[in-house]
């Protein structure tokens, strides 16, 4: 038994459909000014070129060795690969540690024409932001510290995870700071950057 002609029409639309989605991909150019233009277009269509040459299928080198990025699975881990992609001067590395489950596309292009700013700068400091120490009333109605204290052992304090990142950078060559925090979120077993 043949499918019908309709069903054939059907499904063909739906494969063309799904190839040009499978397809689509943003892309960093560079325009006749010097600025960062980000496109799902090739850089020559929109009148620019590319901002990094295309291997093929080749990582970038880092100390002569491929890079292949992981998940972070500890803050530590992101701290370096942050500091790494801000060093490298590295977009495209910088988004990967962001979290862009449910962005929108508006929000995406947002963040990401930050994220290029961030990545333009110098780097001064990435330091942890602690949460911030919790008063509560005793039974006697003094305010006590909680949250930093451990309880079984005077004088003893409890580690704390940070609850965000602050980057500190340099926006000029007078040398005027900018300070970034980015919040922290664990998602799939991995440590990932918020704004």
């Amino acid at each position: 038994m043949r499918p019908a002609p309709c069903l054939l029409l059907l499904l063909s639309l739906v494969a063309a459909g799904w190839h040009a989605r499978a397809d689509a991909q943003i892309r960093r150019c560079t325009g006749t000014d010097g600025n960062s233009i980000f496109t799902d277009r090739k850089c020559n269509d929109v009148g620019a070129t590319d901002s990094v040459p295309r291997g093929a299928g080749t990582a970038p080198a880092i100390g002569g060795k491929a890079y292949a990025r992981g998940c972070s699975r500890n803050i530590r881990d992101l701290i370096f690969e942050l500091t790494a992609a801000i060093d490298s001067r590295d977009t495209n590395r910088l988004a990967g540690l962001y979290n862009w489950p449910g962005m929108s596309n508006n929000g995406g292009y947002a963040i990401l024409s930050r994220l290029d700013t961030m990545a333009n700068r110098p780097l001064v400091d990435i330091s942890p932001v602690l949460p911030s120490p919790q008063l509560s009333l005793d039974a006697d109605g003094h305010a006590t510290v909680t949250g930093d204290i451990d309880p079984g052992i005077a004088g003893a304090t409890v580690r704390r995870a940070p609850v965000a990142l602050r980057v500190v950078q340099t926006t000029s060559s007078r040398g005027d700071a900018a300070s970034t925090v980015f919040g922290l979120r664990k998602y799939m077993g991995c440590w990932w950057l918020v704004l």
